[in-house]
């Protein structure tokens, strides 16, 4: 059956827009922060995962996430709604189910954009201490980052979408560079395939490694987030979700392959150890001189400041849809009449990062060990969560509506990336007290306190939202019947079969 409109559900403005697949790209792709993740992550996974074969680990996350992008595409084709995760989940297994979604996406979404204005507060605190400046704290610096954020997702989207652009063509260009530069050098041990190698593939620990694989592609799926203000919808999304995943896909396996090359085989890991945090800097100076090192450092700065932008977009479209629903505060869901954004919906954002920094601040928190190590965990193994569950939502909402009769597209594809991120979120489950530093008396991983508060706010969010249902239900049932309509102009041109109850 088809849906129909309530009398007492009455939508908020829609956002408008006109990206290309190119402009949601560049800003997907800038969540998934390049340069960071190979001058950060990287080193870390080839230290802490599985050495020299950890590239590998991106290409195996890559075909998982494009096996999950098929079932994602088809959904965003038939369910002209913004929301993704959020309205995806409602339509295929019911609307608590779709309402618990959308709060996991907030911890998810909020949790790796606080992860980073940490790591970004330090980076420049560091970096101008070092220049001689002041010795200001890194919470400081974070603050003023999140300030300039919020001054830009207050504006038009193409603002934003303009600045991302810029700053991820530098950072993309120079690890570039930087790998052309050791690919004609012949490397330090010379050019190989040893990375793919099954005997490296499996060696050390391969879950670790595929922990922070998995988490370097956290903003890709957000491409159905910016279905109203996408050019052509129904063909922009699905474009723009294919060339997001295996641009980033490829990418990172061949930028860490080019690390791996840069100190051979025999020595990465040992060069790894000596100082993770470095080890981008100090391959870029071997290789491309101190002028080199010096463009990178500002890179890393510019690529963290975008990750952050991109997140801070994703998170105030995903409020303004959940208010568009009647789940959030009606204000959430105004759209400025002359920047045509979710500005409301931006400043409550912009508020909640800079109190969560100050809060971190007052608590005493790391930036690096704690505030970004801690919360990048928490979104890792949420947004593998999250896939899952959108995964299971997409086989059955085409098996009950038989809408797309594409056995790959619906079945195959969803079912096939399903087994793969569950896998992945049980090995980063098991895992997970290694982020936070609980390990038992050997050193294995072992639930501690602070892994089981990080574990309870994963459980908690969801729960919360299937509580809200419950209570929506009952006391404002023409708001529960629309929880997964997230009105907009694209959605009034269609009228797609109603969620499941």
């Amino acid at each position: 059956m088809t849906a129909t409109k309530d009398p007492a559900f009455t939508p908020t403005r829609s956002l408008k827009g006109s990206l290309g697949v190119t402009a949601i790209v560049l800003m997907v792709v800038a969540a998934a922060a390049p340069l960071t993740v190979v001058g950060g992550a990287a080193p870390l996974g080839i230290l802490l995962g599985n050495g020299v074969g950890f590239p590998s680990l991106y290409a195996i996350s890559a075909v998982v996430l494009l096996l999950f992008s098929v079932g994602l595409a088809a959904m965003t084709r038939h369910v002209p709604k913004p929301g993704a995760f959020f309205t995806f989940v409602g339509y295929g297994l019911g609307k608590p189910a779709g309402l618990a979604t959308a709060f996991l996406a907030l911890l998810t979404y909020t949790a790796i954009q606080i992860s980073v204005h940490g790591y970004v507060g330090y980076i420049l605190s560091v970096t101008v201490t070092g220049l001689g400046g002041p010795d200001i704290p890194w919470y400081f610096y974070s603050l003023i980052v999140v300030a300039i954020v919020g001054f830009l997702g207050f504006r038009h989207i193409d603002l934003s979408s303009k600045v991302l652009g810029v700053l991820l063509i530098g950072e993309v260009g120079i690890v570039l560079v930087l790998v052309g530069a050791v690919m004609m050098s012949g490397g330090a041990e010379g050019l190989s395939l040893a990375p793919f190698e099954p005997t490296n593939v499996f060696s050390g620990a391969p879950g670790v490694g595929l922990m922070f694989a998995i988490a370097a592609f956290i903003g890709f799926e957000a491409t159905a987030i910016f279905r109203d203000e996408a050019k052509d919808p129904s063909r922009t999304i699905p474009r723009a979700t294919y060339v997001a995943v295996i641009g980033i896909g490829v990418f990172y396996t061949f930028a860490s392959w080019g690390i791996v090359m840069a100190w051979g085989p025999d020595n990465v890991v040992g060069v790894a150890a000596d100082d993770p945090g470095a080890m981008i800097l100090v391959t870029t100076a071997k290789y491309l001189g101190a002028v080199g090192e010096i463009i990178i450092n500002v890179l890393l700065i510019t690529s963290m400041f975008a990750c952050v932008l991109s997140f801070h977009n994703v998170i105030t479209r995903y409020q303004h849809s959940m208010s568009n629903a009647g789940v959030l505060p009606g204000s959430l869901g105004r759209v400025h009449p002359k920047h045509l954004s979710p500005h409301t919906s931006s400043v409550v954002q912009t508020i909640t990062a800079g109190i969560l920094i100050v809060l971190f601040a007052v608590l005493g928190l790391d930036p690096v060990l704690q505030v970004f190590t801690w919360f990048a965990g928490v979104s890792t193994l949420a947004i593998a969560l999250l896939m899952a569950v959108t995964s299971v939502a997409v086989i059955v909402y085409f098996a009950q509506t038989r809408l797309d009769r594409r056995p790959w597209n619906t079945i195959i594809a969803p079912a096939l990336g399903l087994l793969g991120l569950v896998g992945s979120a049980v090995i980063i489950l098991v895992n997970f007290p290694l982020l936070v530093g609980d390990v038992d008396a050997d050193g294995a991983p072992a639930f501690g306190l602070v892994s089981s508060i990080l574990i309870g706010l994963i459980v908690l969010f969801p729960l919360f939202g299937l509580v809200q249902a419950q209570v929506l239900k009952r006391r404002k049932p023409a708001v529960y019947e629309h929880i997964t309509e997230a009105i907009s102009e694209s959605s009034e041109a269609a009228a797609p079969v109603a969620p499941v109850a």
